[in-house]
């Protein structure tokens, strides 16, 4: 894309995540509810120092920082830009106000607009890094659109008075849905970033393209119910030591974990409740399980006889949907902010594939055969996290459509409950 192109894009791109905080206070946008969070405020910042820092301050002719001191204050993890404000005090940060902010949004825009109306020469290789470091940094405001949105949840979820972030969840009766075990043959195959079927961006963590040996093995047709996981809790799942990793246990053993994040058992005995962007809400036996641990995943999986996929195996069931259709889901743009029950299945063919809830894989994050991170200061994206920390695939109800992608690898570490995290079984074909 021609920058000239891009500049509709870019205004997009900006707008949407503006418009995430339109149902929030400036004292929303402050809450900072944990280490691992970020105020909405500090996401709305960070992502504009983005582009100021790694485009304007290359390419914009006379370049004078909106305020210096924001360097430091909004980088996130960037050892190659200097000094960084320490990540679980960014709530502390009560200047800039939310709306110094927001004019700093708004000079930013103006500045990247004039930049991508410069007129360049054709094969030019500044123009051509241009377009790659503006396109990457639009893919990672929308990674910040879903972490505004996960971050904010969790920050709710401790006021007493329950408050909703949105109300148009369309809430209906649904039946409930069988699970179908979907058999693979496996063999050698190709993984990683394809661009005849994922598109024409990837980061890096999403190449190269290698082969993998993958064995015979079944998936399941759909993803894991939170009726599923009420009958899990039954069954004592979270006071039986033998289901789970051993870091697991020690995990549920220090948090006292009885539930799911942010479910509630109800006063009288009744239905389990559940804190959502849209309230508090009865927890409905046929939507997918969400805001599980990879330690709970696990333990499912294993009392329900099964096994998490590989990334390798999901990705391969994946694009036998892709094969068919582009990736469809409940993701951000359907503003349910909430994964949804499955509503019919197509026979043979695995649902619920994107959107959601990302789903957790056996895999750990480790770089393919071959990887190269990005050169410059870019190069500190994803390499450097590749330790400590599981695969996840799909996408959820909080990623924008436009990254649904078989090749797309998000990675936490196995305690992360927050983000809209689920599973989907699997079982070997002996």
């Amino acid at each position: 894309m021609a920058p000239s192109g891009l500049s509709g894009r870019f205004q997009q791109v900006r707008q949407q995540t503006e418009a995430l905080i339109k149902p929030l206070t400036a004292e929303d946008c402050q809450l900072q509810s944990m280490a691992d969070a970020s105020p909405a405020k500090w996401h709305l910042a960070h992502i504009t120092w983005f582009f100021e820092t790694f485009i304007l301050e290359r390419y914009e002719n006379g370049f004078k920082p909106f305020d210096a001191s924001f360097r430091v204050l909004f980088n996130s993890y960037y050892n190659g830009v200097g000094d960084k404000h320490p990540r679980p005090q960014r709530g502390l940060i009560s200047r800039p106000s939310l709306q110094e902010v927001l004019a700093y949004r708004a000079q930013v825009n103006e500045r990247m607009l004039a930049v991508l109306g410069q007129r360049w020469e054709p094969g030019h290789p500044d123009r051509e890094e241009l377009v790659g470091l503006v396109t990457l940094g639009l893919h990672h405001e929308q990674q910040h659109q879903e972490l505004l949105l996960t971050d904010i949840k969790h920050a709710l979820s401790f006021n007493p008075l329950q408050p909703a972030y949105a109300r148009h969840w369309p809430l209906a009766g649904i039946s409930p849905q069988p699970l179908h075990w979907l058999p693979f043959a496996g063999g050698l195959l190709e993984h990683g970033f394809d661009t005849a079927t994922d598109g024409l961006f990837a980061f890096d963590n999403e190449t190269p393209r290698h082969k993998v040996y993958i064995a015979p093995f079944e998936i399941g047709s759909r993803l894991v119910t939170n009726g599923e996981m009420m009958a899990f809790i039954e069954d004592g799942g979270y006071r039986r030591a033998a289901l789970w990793l051993s870091m697991g246990w020690d995990w549920v053993q220090n948090t006292g974990a009885t539930l799911p994040l942010y479910w509630q058992a109800h006063a009288d005995g009744g239905l389990y409740q559940n804190f959502t962007l849209q309230g508090l809400v009865q927890v409905d036996p046929n939507t997918p399980a969400c805001h599980l641990s990879y330690f709970e995943a696990d333990a499912y999986a294993r009392w329900a006889g099964a096994r998490l996929p590989t990334e390798f195996e999901w990705e391969l069931a994946a694009r036998s949907v892709t094969a068919q259709q582009a990736a469809q889901g409940n993701f951000i743009e359907g503003t349910a902010y909430h994964p949804i029950p499955l509503q019919q299945q197509s026979p043979g063919s695995p649902a619920q594939m994107f959107g959601d809830v990302w789903e957790w894989t056996q895999s750990n994050y480790t770089p393919y055969p071959g990887y190269r991170p990005w050169e410059g200061l870019v190069g500190e994206y994803n390499g450097k996290f590749m330790c400590n920390q599981l695969v996840l695939r799909g996408g959820s109800c909080a990623t924008p459509q436009s990254h649904a992608r078989a090749s797309y690898r998000n990675f936490f570490p196995p305690d992360a409950q927050w983000q809209f995290s689920g599973l989907r079984l699997t079982r070997d074909i002996t």
